[in-house]
């Protein structure tokens, strides 16, 4: 019943999610708290964010990527997924940017993608 939380789909996917979490927040988050500092203590300071990133996304490749789990294009683009799953609600929320149509367009386009990889296998 529970089986699946377990699946190395679901460790795969779930530590993505963490992952772009610390890499959105490594990326972006400096242009608001740290607009006002010289841009190599941002850098720095976003490059120790990163370091959990990677601590995240290397094991959720490595698993994703063991025979019979994923294919390399289908962990990039569940990748690319959760990187704007991610993004749209720090855009949102933290950055208080509104959201255009041009945006969900290009959502719409990454669920096609999914598609593609996903249901149309050779």
């Amino acid at each position: 019943m529970w089986s699946w939380l377990f699946s190395p789909i679901t460790r795969t996917v779930g530590l993505l999610i963490l992952s772009n979490v610390f890499m959105t927040f490594a990326w972006y988050a400096h242009l608001k708290n740290l607009s006002n500092k010289p841009w190599f203590i941002a850098a720095l300071i976003s490059w120790g964010i990163a370091f959990f990133e990677y601590m995240l996304q290397v094991p959720a490749n490595r698993i994703g990527h063991q025979p019979g789990v994923l294919t390399l294009p289908q962990l990039k683009i569940i990748q690319e997924v959760i990187s704007l799953s991610v993004f749209v609600p720090f855009v949102l929320f933290y950055m208080h940017e509104p959201l255009r149509w041009n945006h969900i367009a290009a959502g719409i386009c990454l669920v096609m993608a999914v598609v593609f990889i996903f249901v149309f296998k050779s």
